[in-house]
């Protein structure tokens, strides 16, 4: 715990000591070694995706535990190679993107369809697979911001994944048709025994007002997420809000004062723990992205892993952080993002 709160620097007492008095701990379904039976066993999933949720749960070093820490990497499409892994070339190899989840400790590797499947034979037996069925590629000029399916769960299941990855960006113009796509491709997925995870981003430029970017509002997020397990996602992932009052300020939707009066404060925990309501008060575990890398990054992924931890969430998902430094490094940090998870005295606030 010593290191962790040296990490944490002038923000330890704020982040270790908060209570939340917005909405109560005990209302929530926490994380815990019976989370898959305990919520998906009362649940319409089929055996088998309780049977392949297990294995993600059960893999790692928080495995048993409840919590969940996912290498993820389909930056090479979304952001394109180059972008991606210059910085670190080794990793246009896809062989060394599941080595660095193995050895990174993690409970799962979600990559794109490609990268998956070219190491399949050999590594799907040893860490469970979660395939990235869509993405929002940025050759097509001009650009234009849409999520465009790339893989299909027959596919995925074919490989032996254990679940499978996709992204809505709700908000924009498209997408009432991504929820469409995503949605049947979830139900296939189920069908066929493989847990449904849910990249639940926010994009549209008019949520950007007066210098605030309200894509990674509170209120905003918390409806993605809510929309996001409407199509029954197993798991959410989610960027951490910084900041609340999206539907006021841009004057849209419909939404009750009581959000900003009294279920969310601006700290960083209560503004979280909104986005954990929306997930059916816990039911559906939310999982929070890393973000880009930076000059701070262990700081930040220990920062990150607090505020989801002590919020009722369930992991992070962290990708750049890791993988654009040396294997080393990277493998330090995504330790340190599972020592969060790990340590008994961080509790839920």
């Amino acid at each position: 715990m010593s290191d962790l709160r040296t990490i944490l620097g002038e923000e330890e007492e704020s982040l270790l000591a908060h209570q939340c008095v917005t909405i109560p701990k005990e209302n929530l379904h926490l994380p815990g070694p019976d989370f898959v039976d305990r919520i998906f066993g009362v649940s319409d999933r089929p055996q088998a995706v309780l049977k392949n949720l297990k294995r993600i749960f059960n893999h790692g070093r928080l495995a048993r535990t409840g919590y969940l820490s996912i290498l993820p990497v389909d930056q090479g499409v979304e952001h394109s190679a180059g972008a991606s892994f210059a910085s670190n070339p080794v990793y246009f190899d896809p062989e060394n993107i599941v080595k660095l989840a193995l050895d990174g400790g993690c409970n799962a590797v979600a990559s794109t369809l490609g990268v998956l499947g070219v190491v399949a034979r050999k590594y799907a037996s040893r860490i469970p697979f979660i395939v990235k069925l869509n993405h929002n590629e940025l050759l097509s000029y001009p650009n234009t911001y849409d999520q465009q399916m790339f893989a299909t769960a027959d596919q995925a299941s074919k490989m032996g994944a254990a679940a499978v990855g996709a992204t809505i960006y709700f908000g924009s113009a498209e997408s009432r048709r991504q929820i469409v796509e995503v949605s049947r491709a979830f139900e296939r997925a189920h069908e066929l025994g493989m847990g449904t995870i849910l990249w639940c981003y926010l994009r549209n430029e008019a949520f950007k007002k007066d210098g605030v970017d309200y894509e990674t509002a509170a209120d905003l997020t918390g409806q993605a997420n809510h929309l996001g397990v409407t199509i029954e996602a197993d798991i959410i992932k989610q960027k951490q809000p910084n900041c609340n009052g999206g539907y006021p300020a841009i004057q849209f939707g419909k939404t009750s004062a009581l959000v900003y009066e009294k279920l969310v404060t601006r700290h960083p925990i209560d503004l979280t723990r909104y986005q954990v309501a929306n997930c059916y008060m816990g039911r559906i575990g939310l999982i929070n992205s890393g973000g880009a890398s930076g000059k701070d990054d262990l700081a930040e992924a220990v920062k990150t892993a607090v505020i989801n931890k002590r919020a009722g969430g369930m992991g992070l998902i962290s990708g750049r952080k890791a993988f654009q430094k040396p294997m080393d490094e990277g493998i330090r940090l995504l330790h340190a993002i599972q020592d969060v998870y790990l340590d008994e005295t961080i509790t839920v606030a």
